[in-house]
């Protein structure tokens, strides 16, 4: 029998409530499981921070999404979320000038885009031809199930970019500047397989970022939970599998644990689990009275000219982020940022956008050095979440460095405890009833 819910004992205590907690509570509480979820902060979301600034709101590290990511249709608590689109493509920004590049989705369209905006012939993504084999290969990718780019053999993503058919000028100045982006991975040690799967994710559907900020995400799984499950501002002290001690409660009853912390603090409360490298990031948020004329579309850096990966104008991305007549830019430093930081980005930015940066305003600048957990190669993307019956472990440490790979891993393990609880999932016996086996 499960036990009801008191203040001092749950079914399942869950630590953390970032997007893989928030995603596993949904899923054990539907198979009809009580759950409490306890988090340090003030309020939900882990990494998935958004700040309030005179009207601004401003991503501590925002992950860049894509519209194609099953998990954000069909995790539960997230019908309401919003997405904002990116325009389609991205400009990269080589030599001086900026060149228009992944829009398309097949060779006869990458040679209709290439007619109506042609490219010099010593730009650094080549004229019609490259484009189109380029499109075509984007094509041939968005096709291929998981499982044949899973059989590849899996190295570093930088090493295997050669051996993807596609022209040098196509590899260094596309495919390098926006895996680094997607992945976080200025010098792409990332697995190859990984890094494919991202691509696939890419030339599926569109860049994009949740409405109002990456908070929105986490905001709206809390928001879904039945009230008093998320429990905020409670720190955990020691905690194993059958009670959870926190500095402001007490001890905490339980019949099983899920740890759904950053790798880091996971660590800290189970001594031994390993923990992985991180690539740190560094975003930015500066605000002018003029948009530079980039539209809606991502700015990657090809050159590696300066500090700025990536940026956008991200109040054309999603108006809400930005107050009436403002323009909100964000930039991501990825690497250990440099001393003189908004300097050198200010500068860089000036020639990214062609544009004068003396009179932007810096709003907030976020470092985090264990933004993303590295994936090196070997990469296992479903790394155990069950260490053992009664003891979890989920976050994007445990699946691949995403959003998908966070809800993902959340969904594991909520399978995995409802398996080791003997409760069926409610579609299981037939009459809409959670069922204990």
């Amino acid at each position: 029998m499960l036990r009801a819910h008191t203040s001092d004992h749950a079914d399942v205590v869950i630590i953390g409530a970032g997007i893989a907690g928030l995603s596993a509570a949904h899923q054990l509480i539907s198979a009809g499981v009580d759950v409490s979820v306890l988090e340090a902060a003030a309020h939900p979301g882990g990494r998935m921070a958004t700040d309030d600034v005179d009207g601004f709101r401003l991503d501590r590290l925002g992950p860049l999404l894509s519209s194609a990511c099953p998990e954000l249709g069909s995790t539960p608590g997230l019908d309401g979320l919003v997405l904002r689109d990116f325009a389609p493509g991205v400009l990269v920004h080589s030599e001086g000038r900026q060149y228009l590049a992944g829009d398309v989705r097949s060779a006869r369209g990458a040679l209709r885009a290439v007619r109506s905006r042609p490219s010099a012939p010593h730009a650094p993504l080549g004229g019609a031809i490259e484009q189109a084999r380029l499109g075509a290969w984007l094509a041939r990718l968005a096709g291929a199930p998981e499982s044949r780019i899973a059989a590849r053999p899996d190295g570093a993503a930088l090493d295997a970019l050669p051996a993807r058919g596609l022209p040098p000028r196509v590899v260094d100045g596309f495919l390098r500047p926006l895996l680094s982006a997607l992945l976080a991975d200025p010098g792409l040690t990332t697995s190859s397989r990984t890094a494919d799967l991202a691509l696939r994710d890419y030339a599926r559907g569109r860049l994009c970022v949740p409405s109002g900020g990456s908070a929105t995400l986490p905001g709206l799984l809390a928001a879904a939970l039945p009230p008093g499950t998320v429990r905020t501002g409670v720190h955990v002290t020691a905690a194993d599998i059958t009670s959870v001690r926190t500095k402001e409660h007490g001890e905490l009853g339980c019949r099983s644990l899920l740890l759904a912390t950053g790798a880091g603090a996971a660590a800290e409360l189970l001594p031994g689990l390993r923990t992985p490298a991180f690539h740190p990031v560094t975003v930015l948020h500066h605000t002018t009275a003029q948009a530079p004329p980039t539209g809606a579309r991502l700015l990657l850096d090809a050159d590696r000219s300066g500090p700025v990966a990536h940026t956008a104008v991200m109040s054309e991305v999603d108006p809400s982020r930005a107050p009436h007549g403002r323009v909100l830019i964000t930039s991501t430093v990825l690497g250990p940022p440099p001393p003189d930081l908004d300097d050198a980005v200010r500068a860089h930015l000036a020639a990214l956008y062609g544009t004068p940066t003396d009179d932007w305003e810096l709003l907030a600048a976020h470092h985090d050095p264990e933004a993303v957990p590295a994936m090196p190669p070997p990469h296992d993307p479903r790394r155990p979440v069950r260490l053992l019956a009664g003891l979890y472990v989920c976050g994007d440490h445990r699946d691949t460095s995403t959003v998908q790979g966070a809800l993902r891993s959340g969904t594991r393990a909520a399978s995995a405890i409802l398996a080791d609880l003997g409760v069926r999932r409610p579609q299981a016996d037939g009459t809409g009833l959670p069922t204990a086996a």
